[in-house]
């Protein structure tokens, strides 16, 4: 046998080749580099960050609903309402409520609210378009016509004061003011501008409003003077010393 005799090679394909590791290790690796990254800010929360913040708002939600303050829909009223106020006073019992608005006051908010644009905050209206409140004989005489006005509204041409009013239109408040809006506002219009009339209650405006059901229209001028010039029936006694109507003498005492 001839010792020079090459040995025969391996067949193609077969076997592995070890000298080839190092090489597809560098390739594995380059692959892994080629990988995106992950972006930051991405990572999901922590369960306990979660937690946290779920319960600050649980508690400040709840710290705002027992604490809100006295918050009142009436501060939404359009027609006049207003919120409950409160004032502390020194004393022995420490913090007091304030007392109650007077009728007086709680009728110059519906009269901002609802009649100034015309008759205009020193109640002398508009010269030739709306009548003056301030001295009117409408305003400062008996109660019954100007609660008459108010309720139902004012239509035609009317004199106030000497003056002529042709195009005079006022709507009617029964269906849009409470009773004691209506009363509120009267006796604030009654009583201010350095008019000096009798105020007007709640009761009284209840009982005109019964009695004015079936009367579905707006009064004109002629309607309005053929009525009794009168208070509305119900209101308080006048004091001693003062008129029982605007302009009459103090009756005498004793």
């Amino acid at each position: 046998m001839n010792e020079n005799t090459p040995s025969p090679e391996p067949p193609s394909g077969q076997g592995m080749d070890y000298s080839e590791i190092a090489d597809v290790h560098e390739v594995h690796a380059a692959v892994q580099r080629e990988k995106r990254e992950p972006r930051v800010g991405r990572e999901p929360l922590s369960i306990w960050l979660v937690a946290v913040y779920g319960l600050a708002v649980f508690f400040g939600g709840a710290y705002l609903g027992r604490f809100s303050g006295n918050f009142s829909g009436e501060a939404l009223d359009p027609y006049g309402g207003e919120m409950p106020t409160m004032k502390k006073v020194t004393g022995p019992q420490g913090a007091q409520p304030e007392a109650e608005l007077s009728p007086h006051d709680r009728g110059k908010k519906v009269f901002a609210a609802n009649c100034q644009t015309c008759h205009q905050a020193n109640g002398l209206g508009v010269a030739g378009q709306y009548p003056p409140l301030a001295g009117s004989e409408f305003t400062t005489g008996a109660s019954r016509r100007p609660a008459m006005i108010v309720m139902k509204g004012l239509t035609g041409p009317v004199t106030v004061k000497g003056q002529k009013f042709g195009a005079a239109v006022m709507q009617p408040w029964d269906k849009t003011l409470t009773d004691q809006k209506i009363a509120d506002v009267l006796t604030y219009e009654r009583s201010e501008w350095g008019n000096n009339a009798s105020p007007v209650t709640a009761e009284q405006i209840a009982a005109l409003r019964k009695e004015l059901a079936n009367h579905p229209n707006s009064f004109t001028e002629p309607e309005i003077l053929a009525a009794p010039d009168e208070d509305l029936p119900g209101g308080a006694p006048p004091k001693p010393g003062e008129a029982a109507k605007p302009g009459e003498p103090p009756k005498p005492q004793g």
